[in-house]
């Protein structure tokens, strides 16, 4: 797996205390809600509400929130508030480009935080298209092998419309084109194969590489923003390496 990849996992393995749990569960909530509230509370014919599901249930998330959380982006729920998704760039120390993304009921709080954030961390939040310009955009899968081979994961891909596929450790990482992901979805779901991430990604054209205490400080900062409560996902043009992740890994 990545350096990406493999952060992400050890993230998910440090998060599995309740507050951090709860926090988790509030923010996938608002991913499930807006994505009910843009195409429809039915997940098979909604497929980022079935993406956003998937997602909850691979991070146990209780049914009874998933089916809350949709109730208040269809509308049933009539005290709920509106939320919106929101995606602001900036540059984190030593000049790593950031896109972070936001699922907000007060974007004017949101932007606070981040600015925040971001100039203690001797950062700043920039204009829209400030970073972008550094990323393309693509499909991106995780999962296990499982009992399946290379061989078969990889002709599967390629017949999905992956243009990419990459074998590491028992896993199995699959990229493609934007409009590719609901197809190569569809293909591993038929397949019985769970992907342990499925989204679209911003992949940086050129990775920032920096020492092992310059990458963990710039990974703590892109924690800190992750840790707020408006925040979905930040990504970054970070290069992570093996001993920076050792060393979050321990902390």
């Amino acid at each position: 797996m990545s350096g990406h990849s493999k952060w992400s996992t050890i993230k998910r393995k440090k998060g599995a205390n309740d507050a951090k749990r709860g926090a988790m569960f509030t923010a996938l909530a608002r991913v499930i809600a807006i994505a009910a509230r843009e195409g429809g509370g039915d997940p098979d014919s909604n497929f980022s509400l079935r993406l956003a599901i998937d997602k909850a249930r691979a991070s146990n998330m209780p049914k009874d929130n998933i089916e809350r959380a949709i109730r208040r982006g269809t509308g049933e729920d009539k005290d709920a508030a509106a939320f919106e998704r929101l995606v602001y760039e900036g540059y984190g120390p030593h000049a790593v480009a950031l896109i972070i993304e936001c699922v907000t009921d007060n974007r004017n709080r949101t932007v606070a935080e981040l600015r925040h954030t971001l100039s203690k961390a001797g950062g700043n939040l920039g204009e829209g298209g400030s970073v972008a310009w550094q990323f393309e955009q693509k499909a991106y899968f995780s999962f296990e092998l499982g009992g399946r081979s290379e061989d078969q994961v990889f002709e599967l891909a390629v017949d999905a419309g992956a243009d990419d596929v990459t074998f590491d450790d028992g896993w199995a990482e699959l990229t493609g084109p934007p409009d590719a992901f609901k197809r190569i979805s569809d293909r591993l779901r038929a397949a019985a194969i769970q992907a342990e991430e499925a989204e679209l990604r911003h992949f940086p054209t050129n990775e920032i590489e920096l020492g092992t205490a310059e990458t963990v400080q710039v990974m703590r900062v892109i924690e800190t923003l992750e840790e707020l409560d408006d925040v979905n996902k930040v990504e970054s043009n970070l290069s992570i390496t093996d001993a920076a992740l050792a060393e979050m890994e321990a902390a």
